[in-house]
């Protein structure tokens, strides 16, 4: 199985699912630039100390990467499942009122978006082989 850890000379490419690109432009600047570095890490193969696999989805394809900032938590999951590119699938601001679990609704949000990061990922792949 592709595990999306493989070292890299160049970054791999970044696709952004959903909002998840204008949502995380919405953060403050220092939150940006953490999780910016961790996708950097992702890109070229490693993993930031920041990002952990998520609960809830099969090994460690899917990352979420914590970013707190002036007691807040900011968020970001992205997945190296598919060779060659990481999607971005969610950034978000927890704002979770059953403690440190992510909200039943992220985690749906997560799931479908992951359903299209998996369908644009084929779609490129036959467009490719044409």
């Amino acid at each position: 199985m592709y595990t999306g850890i493989v070292k890299r000379d160049e970054p791999k490419p970044l696709r952004w699912v959903g909002s998840s690109h204008d949502d995380l432009k919405s953060f403050p600047a220092e939150v940006r630039r953490d999780i910016g570095y961790a996708l950097y890490a992702a890109q070229m193969g490693d993993t930031d100390p920041a990002a952990k696999p998520m609960k809830g989805f099969a090994g460690a394809s899917v990352m979420e990467i914590v970013a707190p900032f002036f007691g807040n938590t900011w968020r970001a999951v992205y997945t190296v499942r598919f060779r060659g590119v990481v999607y971005v699938l969610h950034a978000f601001q927890k704002k979770s009122k059953s403690g440190i679990a992510t909200p039943k609704s992220e985690i749906q949000l997560i799931q479908r978006r992951l359903a299209d990061a998996l369908h644009d990922y084929k779609e490129r792949q036959a467009q490719n082989e044409e």
